[in-house]
């Protein structure tokens, strides 16, 4: 089983989402494509409290902090879904790049990476002014696509009205809210571990 780690916007929190659910489940981490440094592998290792989680190479590490698209041209680099096959048979954790239709090449964009893993997605939504618009249209999106959504993590200061009009049009379960946290650490991360696991397993 895997789970692929989606975001509506760059900065959504996915790194951080993705470490915590690799804290809750034991699960190996991997991010395909790392544009710019410092890298998003190394953040997730640092805040895990458990040791058995493995942290994979990136299949692209690329070194301009931009689409992977762009970021591969200026490596005179053309990224193609084929390069990619999963690590492991493990529970997997795989961390996206950006939004879901951030472009990988000229054809296709970083949600099709998730089916072709056939992946469970999470979407990770930051909130702020407009992310209703940008959720409701990743949403739109999974579902023209025939991804499967296992729930959605909310991203920053409460906002009641606004994940009360998401979940209602998504229909997606509400995994776990994040808090806007001044200093990430371990104790944090395995604490929203916990929180995660009641509510996928009840």
């Amino acid at each position: 089983m895997n789970y692929f780690i989606t975001g509506i916007d760059t900065d959504s929190g996915k790194t951080l989402v993705s470490a915590i659910v690799c804290e809750a489940l034991k699960a190996d981490y991997w991010k395909p494509i790392q544009a710019g440094l410092p890298k998003d592998a190394d953040m997730v290792k640092s805040l895990l409290s458990n040791n058995l989680t493995t942290i994979h190479p990136e299949r692209h590490l690329l070194k301009m902090p931009a689409s992977p698209h762009a970021a591969a041209k200026e490596e005179n680099i053309t990224i193609q879904l084929s390069d990619f096959e999963t690590p492991t048979d493990k529970t997997l954790v795989i961390e996206g790049a950006g939004g879901c239709l951030v472009p990988i090449n000229q054809y296709d964009f970083v949600i099709d990476l998730a089916v072709r893993f056939k992946s469970q997605v999470i979407v990770v939504a930051d909130l702020y002014l407009g992310s209703i618009n940008h959720t409701l249209l990743t949403a739109q999106l999974l579902k023209q696509k025939n991804v499967q959504v296992l729930g959605i993590v909310f991203n920053g200061d409460s906002n009641p009205e606004s994940e009360s009009i998401i979940l209602h049009h998504t229909g997606y379960k509400m995994l776990l809210h994040v808090n806007r946290e001044k200093l990430l650490t371990k104790d944090i991360v395995k604490s929203y571990a916990d929180t995660f696991n009641q509510s996928l397993y009840g």
